[in-house]
């Protein structure tokens, strides 16, 4: 049995589960994942949860269950559930795999005084490389993360577009336009210039929500959005099931990506956001300065890519979009790119040969 083990992700999460998960289960192994979170199957993946709890609370219950589910391998997704990953697997004798989502050694920059930061992102560093060389492979979800692993196997297995069935297809047409914010929100996100956008936008223009705001800043989004005169405009969901979110995310018309420049995970992006939109036919406006996403934009020719500070710099490419014809022509070739070059079926090779040859 493969064990996918997260100290954070939800049940059903897009990456471990949907993508993964899913893809090891097809190429015929068992496969369980343990969250802190209730147990909710999902597909051909079998999940069990810990009780709620503090994250550090949570430790304990994870590595007892995971030492106790006697897995073959143990697939682990952020940094303390790798710590736990490693102790179990002492235990047991399995195999390790660190799954690596983000670019840890800044995470805590925004938390921290300048000063502080270097230090704290040479610690951060000399974790992982020590836990990296006691991995049997590390696993990448983007470019630019192999360089704090020195000495690991390293496998870069990105978080490219997985296409559903029967997945609903924008279709373009003259009218007011529905711009969207799929996944995760908040300041750091871009909720700030996204209104600002919006304000500047024709009057018909409509802002699509779906997902959280991670950053405990929603009242300030509804408080900001009233204040504007724009709350009439705007329509917030909340978290959705997947088939759901991507039901609902296929009424809307233009896809936004607004990751703020400050942070490296958010130069180093690969959002599910940004594959989301192509796979459904959305033209998308991202940031320039985030290199993977940029890359992504320019070679599959599927949107505009502006310096996402300036809400008059965003408000003139949604009106750029206001061209039905475009929106259609930059939308199928992200369709495209979503079904080719940038699709999950290669990284899920690439993932299935990795087990095949740990699992012989």
């Amino acid at each position: 049995m493969i064990l996918l083990l997260s100290a954070a992700h939800p049940s059903d999460d897009m990456r471990v589960v949907r993508k993964e998960g899913e893809s090891l289960a097809a190429a015929g192994w068992a496969v369980t994942h343990l969250s802190p979170a209730p147990a909710r199957p999902i597909g051909p993946v079998a999940v069990e949860g810990v009780p709620p709890a503090p994250r550090w609370r949570r430790w304990r219950a994870l590595h007892a269950r995971a030492v106790a589910l006697q897995p073959r391998v143990i697939h682990a997704s952020e940094p303390d559930a790798w710590i736990i990953a490693w102790l179990a697997a002492r235990r047991t004798g399995a195999r390790l795999v660190l799954d690596v989502h983000e670019h840890y050694p800044s995470r805590l920059d925004a938390r921290l005084p300048a000063w502080l930061r270097p230090v704290a992102q040479g610690a951060i560093r000399r974790v992982m490389a020590a836990l990296g060389r006691r991995a049997d492979a590390v696993v990448l979800a983007k470019d630019g993360l192999a360089e704090d692993f020195p000495g690991a196997r390293c496998v870069a297995v990105r978080n490219h577009a997985l296409v559903p069935e029967n997945l609903p297809r924008r279709r373009h047409g003259p009218g007011p336009v529905t711009l969207l914010h799929l996944g995760a929100i908040g300041v750091a996100r871009g909720w700030p210039v996204l209104l600002e956008t919006l304000a500047q936008c024709p009057p018909e223009t409509r802002l699509l929500v779906i997902g959280r705001f991670t950053d405990g800043s929603e009242a300030a989004f509804h408080d900001a959005a009233a204040a504007r005169g724009l709350a009439g405009r705007i329509t917030c969901t909340g978290w959705l099931p997947a088939e759901a979110a991507m039901a609902r995310a296929a009424m809307a018309d233009v896809n936004l990506i607004l990751f703020q420049p400050g942070e490296e995970n958010h130069r180093l992006a690969l959002p599910h956001k940004l594959f989301d939109g192509m796979a459904l036919g959305l033209p998308v406006i991202a940031p320039r300065f985030a290199t993977g996403v940029a890359d992504i934009v320019t070679g599959s020719a599927c949107g505009l890519l502006v310096d996402v500070t300036d809400a008059g710099a965003i408000a003139a490419a949604v009106a750029q979009l206001g061209d039905a014809a475009l929106r259609a022509t930059l939308g199928e070739a992200g369709w495209q790119a979503a079904r080719g070059a940038w699709g999950w079926p290669a990284e899920a090779e690439k993932l299935v040969a990795l087990y095949r040859e740990l699992l012989a």
